[in-house]
């Protein structure tokens, strides 16, 4: 069974959760968790820790285990978010033809929008074309915040 524990951090309450490997899944609204053991292990301790260190501005990089489950095509996309630069933003557009399907914008904004460890994977990074900020699981004021963050190193 994974393990999960609920952190009170700057930009509100966050849960996150590890399979006794890696993490996978990070929640924004509390009572997310469930058929999981609350216990803070130390994966659990070592994520919340830098998660501190990137909302305090400490930190450009996680250096974490990561075990997203989803389609080869979603881990794919997941893949690819990865490799955007801490303060850098790209669109749908632009990760589509990092995945050599320049018309698969849709299908990478629902795999963007089913990123089950956003944050550690930077789904925030990901704006529309005409530059504006398009959907986020935690609400577009939290993407909002996460960018701002990142801008302001």
């Amino acid at each position: 069974m994974n393990n999960g524990f609920c952190y009170d951090t700057e930009i509100g309450k966050i849960e996150i959760v590890e399979n006794g490997v890696a993490i996978t899944n990070v929640y924004f609204q509390k009572s997310m968790i469930k058929d999981v053991n609350i216990n803070e292990t130390p994966l659990l301790k070592k994520a919340n820790q830098q998660l501190e260190e990137y909302l305090s501005g400490k930190r450009k990089i996680f250096d974490l285990p990561l075990a997203p489950e989803g389609t080869e095509f979603q881990q794919k996309v997941w893949r690819t978010l990865q490799k955007i630069p801490y303060g850098k933003t790209c669109s749908y557009k632009e990760v589509a033809q990092n995945i050599g399907n320049a018309k698969a914008c849709r299908a990478v904004g629902m795999a963007n929008n089913k990123n089950p460890i956003p944050i550690f994977i930077p789904c925030h990074r990901v704006i529309g074309a005409n530059g504006n900020l398009v959907g986020y699981a935690g609400g577009l004021s939290m993407k909002e915040k996460l960018l701002k963050i990142e801008k302001q190193m």
